[in-house]
């Protein structure tokens, strides 16, 4: 599968400039959905539609778009299939309680780090059978299945059709999708290609990017949701005013979060010590409990470069941590402040008011301790090898760092972290620069980036420094 590496910045000859602003983040636990019924279709029996989608949630079914009336009547183009085809993408076809068409993927989509480009076809007039239902990821045509079965020639479609719509779960209101999703499009009448909505990088060319949607043609019942009204998320921007009603979603619900600038997010992969809940897009954690004295990461790391992430406690608990390591955990009671296998990387702690580095000794003058709905600031300096921490916006130490090692003579690089250290609940708000929860002030970084509590820049050891959102334009950048 070819590699995605959204936005390509620093590259001269980039074989796109199109970005795309924001995405739609879909909450499982609260049911978030759009809905809108269609009218009547151009061509019930060809259109295609597109979308970008970065997952949250990993496992279990997972509906990204169905239409249908009943659950003899639907379709699902597509979903994250649960259970014994755990994480394979799965485009049904269910009429008259008939299966008349599926595509089930070879593929296993796992990542939660990145994003998926999804393409798929209808197109039943065609007179060659295997090519009336296609799908694409990332630029390139799926032609081998585990299931192919494909409808015969010119069955009508429930998708398209003037029946109700759903985008992020099925016609039953359920297997709800987690994650995010951006440029969701329909085109009504056309069977449009993967190289219709997207192109590889000139310079590298396993890097897939979108490109501008503006000049396809959408139909009558096309739509283009861009989720760039953060009043109106279901907004059609294709000209159809095809709009659609948004369900258990709000302007917090945007995010710049996007397949041209992929942000930093916690990682729910590296979970099998922690057991902890993750949700909201993986910016929300329940810590594990039961047990559990460990931590967990992001999903990027840095080797260079300054860089800032927050963090909202929610609920505090009696030994909070959090800051940056170039170790995951190894084991149910591995703590970040551990040395275990040379780890590297520095900690604050919350009931002790602390500051720990590389597993030291630990310092406690001017370092306050936090509560409930205090908001913490941490900050990695990797040019001058300085760590700083905030609460509530003011600098601890004084705004005196903390020497760290360089990543060079660690694992090579950092990665943000966040655990516990007496097996109790902690939940907490992590904001890499799209927020769970509503901001009182809404600072972006210098670089215009993320969104967050506090001011990313400031002075720091006397000297002004601008610290950034740990996100792909910013890495490719500055190196991160």
């Amino acid at each position: 599968m070819p590699l995605i590496l959204p936005g390509n910045v620093g590259s001269a000859t980039a074989a796109t400039t199109y970005s795309i602003a924001n995405s739609c983040r879909f909450n499982d636990d609260d049911g978030a959905h759009l809905t809108k019924t269609l009218g009547t279709p151009t061509n019930v029996d060809r259109w295609t539609v597109s979308y970008w989608i970065k997952r949250g949630k990993i496992g279990g079914d997972q509906c990204v778009f169905a239409a249908g009336t009943s659950s003899s009547n639907e379709e699902k183009a597509a979903t994250f299939k649960g259970s014994s085809t755990e994480d394979q993408f799965y485009w049904q076809q269910y009429i008259s309680s008939s299966e008349t068409g599926v595509l089930l993927t070879n593929q296993l989509f796992r990542d939660p780090a990145a994003w998926y480009h999804f393409v798929l076809t209808y197109d039943s007039g065609n007179g060659t059978a295997g090519n009336r239902m296609r799908m694409y990821v990332n630029g390139t045509e799926v032609t081998s299945f585990a299931t192919d079965t494909n409808p015969t020639q010119n069955l009508d479609s429930l998708i398209n059709s003037s029946v109700a719509h759903y985008i992020g779960c099925d016609q039953a209101t359920n297997g709800d999708f987690d994650g995010y999703m951006a440029e969701f499009i329909l085109c009504d009448g056309q069977a449009y290609a993967a190289s219709d909505f997207g192109e590889f990088s000139e310079d590298s060319p396993t890097i897939w990017m979108p490109k501008d949607p503006s000049g396809l043609t959408f139909g009558d019942n096309g739509f283009w949701l861009d989720f760039e009204d953060s009043s109106a998320l279901g907004n059609d921007v294709s000209g159809n005013n095809n709009d659609w009603t948004a369900n258990n979603l709000a302007a917090i619900d945007q995010c710049s979060d996007s397949p041209t600038n992929n942000f930093c997010t916690l990682n729910p992969l590296d979970n099998y010590h922690f057991q902890s809940t993750y949700s909201q897009g993986n910016c929300k954690i329940v810590t594990g409990g039961s047990g559990r004295e460990t931590f967990t990461t992001g999903t990027m790391g840095v080797s260079s470069g300054k860089w800032y992430y927050e963090v909202k406690c929610v609920t505090a608990s009696s030994q909070d941590q959090m800051g940056f390591t170039d170790t995951p955990s190894n084991a149910y009671n591995d703590v970040m402040q551990n040395t275990t296998n040379g780890r590297k990387g520095f900690v604050y702690r919350g009931s002790a008011g602390a500051f720990r580095v590389d597993g030291g000794t630990q310092i406690t003058a001017n370092y306050d301790t936090w509560t409930d709905g205090d908001v913490l600031g941490v900050y990695i300096d990797l040019d001058n090898l300085e760590a700083y921490v905030s609460k509530n916006g003011t600098l601890q130490n004084s705004g005196t760092g903390q020497t760290i090692t360089a990543a060079s003579s660690t694992k090579g690089f950092y990665l943000p972290a966040i655990g516990d250290e007496e097996s109790d609940s902690f939940t907490a708000e992590v904001n890499f620069g799209n927020p769970v929860s509503a901001l009182s002030s809404a600072v972006a970084d210098a670089n215009g980036y993320g969104q967050f509590e506090y001011s990313p820049s400031g002075t720091f050891d006397g000297a002004s420094k601008d610290f950034l959102a740990i996100c792909s334009k910013n890495l490719a950048e500055y190196g991160g």
